[in-house]
């Protein structure tokens, strides 16, 4: 069985498949859920992540999404999302499962106390045998702090909840090398192994009239969990209980997660979406990194962007080249008063000192 080897599942559901013919379809919901409560029975735990807040909120209002403006999209999104959270509560509710909702934005996930945080929060609806119900917090997001899909959203709660396996429920039932819609010689790939530039290339942007997501969000995704350790499936999801028939007929994209063993917390950083700047390294600073070493003030030649301590940077050696990404000690401001200087004098420039590296080694990833 495809998913009963699973422990933690992700399902990750789009607006097109809550929406039937202008309308929310409830049928299809409570057939998932029959679905989810077959693997819930089993001890799978499970996570939705759904879209649908904004795409329901105009069903219930009566009102196209079409030229709707970011405020305008905040205020249904509140609207829609308690609809949204009622229609799963309604249909799991049918099979006694109980549900917890929780609203993340870009900087819940990126900030790695907040994403620890949320993280805590998901265990312990696990605890009291729930199902976590996740979608972005459009009411607060705004365009510079925001997914805009659902699809890395989910990938990232995949790999932060450290689940095994990520259902990508979509309305085509794989990856193809080149878009099914529109070439009829282009053929279904089974498996995936590594993200290559002819995946990229084969990768087409098909926005619905209800979701915000494509086929390049999706591969964005897959990035992410490969890099963390967990697996990815690409399914068809408009089909009634695509879990079911996922289990029966195999028809899908899967993609393999990378055999490389971080640790938690070094996942989360090599999966960082949005990195707030950079630092720019000389040839020995590069070289130390390479061999295991911290990142010391001595060895840093620029910073680039506004950064808080705690935020995650890229490391970027004399050509502009990303060689890493790690959790920075120190600000920008901070760093931009320090660089060059051997960690001896930090204090005498800062007047104070909050530890001698700028980026400890157990705070950073390099990039092969």
């Amino acid at each position: 069985m495809i998913l009963n080897k699973s422990k933690r599942i992700v399902i990750k559901i789009g607006s097109s498949l809550l929406i039937k013919k202008n309308k929310i379809n409830t049928t299809w919901v409570n057939k998932l859920s029959e679905d989810i409560f077959k693997l819930w029975k089993n001890k799978i735990e499970i996570i939705i992540v759904t879209s649908g807040a904004i795409a329901i909120g105009c069903k219930y209002l009566k009102i196209s999404r079409k030229n709707l403006k970011l405020k305008e999209y905040q205020a249904v999104s509140a609207i829609g999302q308690i609809e949204l959270i009622n229609l799963f509560k309604k249909s799991l509710s049918k099979k006694k499962i109980k549900i917890g909702q929780i609203l993340l934005t870009l900087e819940d996930t990126e900030n790695r106390r907040r994403a620890l945080n949320a993280k805590d929060t998901i265990e312990n609806i696990f605890k009291l045998k729930g199902v976590p119900v996740v979608n972005e917090n459009d009411t607060t997001a705004t365009n510079e702090i925001r997914y805009g899909d659902n699809d890395r959203l989910a990938a990232r709660v995949a790999q932060i909840t450290s689940s095994d396996t990520l259902i990508m429920l979509s309305d085509i039932d794989g990856l193809y090398t080149k878009d099914p819609k529109k070439f009829k010689n282009s053929e279904h790939i089974r498996v995936v192994k590594t993200i290559t530039d002819k995946i990229l290339k084969s990768a087409s942007k098909s926005v619905t009239d209800y979701g915000s997501g494509g086929m390049i969000t999706k591969i964005e995704a897959a990035k992410i969990c490969m890099a963390s350790g967990c697996r990815m499936i690409l399914t068809k999801g408009s089909v009634i209980n695509p879990l079911s028939k996922l289990e029966k007929e195999k028809f899908c994209t899967v993609f393999i997660p990378n055999t490389n063993k971080y640790n938690a917390k070094k996942k989360w950083i090599r999966s960082s979406i949005k990195n707030k700047g950079s630092i720019i390294v000389d040839d020995g600073a590069k070289n130390a990194l390479i061999k295991g070493k911290s990142l010391l003030p001595v060895g840093i030649i620029e910073v680039n962007g506004k950064f808080d301590r705690g935020d995650t940077v890229s490391i970027l050696n004399k050509i502009n080249t990303k060689i890493g990404i790690g959790v920075t000690s120190y600000s920008s401001d901070e760093i931009s008063k320090i660089k060059g200087i051997k960690s001896d004098n930090i204090k005498d420039k800062l007047g104070y000192i909050s530890r001698g590296e700028v980026i400890h080694i157990d705070n950073m990833v390099l990039i092969k």
